[in-house]
């Protein structure tokens, strides 16, 4: 096979990002030099909904020009909730967790639908979502509330309706990360997590809502940069290199034949290891179709390079290539078409779907089901007549790495002000000063009833030392946990304590209103919070 073949196969293994909200100089000439076939969008990338399109079909029509047999495969991490990429002008949709408080899975797949129709009339065909982890353990710095829940049953059901609901929108799907990142204490953005358990374990818990999902029709599978020592006999191989996880497990004991797509070869799991572009080797030999590196120039065009070498030297066979690449052509023939891309960036049209009202409502009613009362001795709902309120809550410090900045919000004084005007609000800094949470103390020894919010307060000792002072103070306290539904495990004993799982302003509005008995909300924790809490 000629090196201009081979380039043209390899670039459509490829899943590469760039920067802003037109198509970079940069990615045209990988597309049309190199052939790449695949792009993932991230919040740098994301405009209006009409920025979006014109985005994305300037894309389409470089890759329609240099002369691709089929549309590139567009893909964005909209998972909802707190991993979101849409801003302005779509729905704000509820993310995983708080799906699973609901207990109810077709919410599921009502919301994967409308986030699918959504998506897919921006031009957006590929969706790195349901997050398929089952999140059982507490200190999980990186999936967390992305998860549907601890129980597997559940999350598997829920993953499945998700994905179901995805796909009846046209929108390709991803079931991550395989063989599962639930239950570890590690960030692999930052380094290598290791779990330990056994097969019978792996296969009970993590692998099982992977199972299920393969089963009912899965699209494509993520892996994880997760050491897995009953698996991979060779140390400190994560799954995403490991062909015992990648080939051995998923393709055959599991007998999924559709595409695997890396996580990030740029975390610092493969990075800081092995390296991108090596690491981009080792994945296509490991049986894995597509290589995702998402934001560096030079490592995409580093591992293309590599990737052509070993083909050339015949560390990568040919069939090892065309089954790749034949495994990505049909995943794009399923849910791909030219027909579907606008023939000229000038008449571009967003239909009004995105973020139309039915969507909005739909989203609400899910917020009221979600939204969790996890205690309350007898202080709510709180009357606004007759009661000075205190509202305090942490700046958003950036603590997930998958997070986008741009959606950090501190929305919760604003809602709660909108329903109580007379309501105080005051912001801590993070990290904070012993002389600022002191002030917030003294400031709320003129208030009744103080409403807390807390960010994952359990890697955070400045949010649980202002709770510990205020306890002193025998007020009524609030507590609204706006991530992290374990955060009452480092918590004194407080009056109330309610679960929002995310801090989207729609999540915070609904846990508002519960608060003063406007709504009421039906959730039910999917975790089981330690029993600690109980201090």
């Amino acid at each position: 096979m000629d090196e201009k073949l081979i380039r043209k196969k390899i670039g459509q293994l490829m899943v590469f990002g760039f920067k802003g909200i037109t198509a970079s100089e940069e990615m045209k000439t990988l597309i049309r030099e190199h052939h790449v076939g695949n792009i993932i969008l991230f919040g740098r990338n994301i405009g209006t909904p009409e920025e979006i399109k014109k985005l994305t079909t300037e894309l389409q029509l470089e890759a329609k020009a240099s002369g691709h047999e089929r549309p590139l495969l567009i893909c964005i991490d909209q998972e909802n909730g707190v991993v979101r990429r849409l801003g302005e002008g779509t729905t704000v949709f509820p993310g995983a967790m708080l799906l699973g408080a609901t207990q109810n899975p077709e919410n599921a797949y009502n919301i994967g639908l409308a986030t699918g129709k959504e998506l897919k009339e921006l031009g957006i065909n590929w969706n790195l979502a349901p997050t398929v982890d089952v999140n059982n353990n507490p200190r999980n710095p990186v999936i967390g509330v992305r998860s549907y829940g601890e129980d597997p049953t559940v999350v598997s059901e829920f993953s499945m309706q998700a994905m179901k609901g995805m796909q009846a929108a046209g929108v390709v799907t991803t079931l991550k990360h395989f063989p599962g990142h639930g239950d570890t204490a590690l960030d692999s953005h930052l380094e290598l997590p290791v779990i330990s358990h056994d097969m019978e374990r792996l296969m009970n818990v993590e692998i099982k809502p992977f199972q299920r999902c393969i089963e009912e029709g899965a699209d494509t599978v993520m892996s994880a940069h997760v050491y897995f020592p009953a698996i991979e006999k060779d140390p400190g191989v994560p799954g995403t290199l490991s062909k015992a996880v990648i080939t051995g497990l998923l393709r055959e004991q599991l007998g999924f034949d559709g595409v695997v797509t890396t996580d990030c070869m740029e975390m610092n799991a493969i990075a800081n290891t092995i390296g991108t572009a090596t690491g981009a080797v080792q994945a296509i030999k490991a049986g894995v179709d597509l290589v995702m590196i998402s934001h560096l120039h030079h490592l995409q065009r580093e591992a293309i390079e590599e990737l052509v070498k070993e083909v050339q030297n015949g560390g990568i066979s040919l069939e090892t290539l065309e089954a790749a690449v034949t495994r990505v052509s049909k995943l794009k023939d399923k849910y791909l078409s030219w027909d579907d891309i606008d023939s000229s960036i000038d008449s571009i049209h967003v239909s009004p779907i995105v973020g139309c009202e039915e969507h909005q409502l739909q989203a609400e009613e899910v917020f009221r089901q979600g939204v969790t009362i996890v205690k309350n001795e007898g202080v709510l709902p709180l009357d606004k007549s007759e009661q000075s309120v205190f509202v305090v809550y942490p700046e958003n410090a950036y603590i997930m790495q998958v997070e986008d900045r741009r959606y950090s919000t501190n929305a919760l004084g604003s809602v709660i002000q909108e329903i109580d005007p007379k309501a105080v609000t005051e912001m801590l800094t993070i990290p904070a000063s012993v002389d600022q949470i002191d002030q917030l103390v003294e400031k709320a020894k003129g208030f009744e009833t103080i409403i807390v919010g807390t960010l994952t307060a359990t890697n955070s000792p400045d949010q649980i030392q202002l709770i510990e002072k205020l306890s002193h103070l025998r007020k009524k306290i609030v507590v609204v946990a706006m991530r992290s539904p374990y955060d009452l495990v480092s918590l004194p004993d407080v009056s109330a304590y309610i679960a929002t799982y995310e801090f989207t302003t729609a999540s915070l509005r609904m846990a508002a209103k519960a608060i003063y008995g406007l709504e009421q909300v039906t959730g039910t924790l999917p975790v089981t919070i330690p029993n600690d809490s109980k201090r």
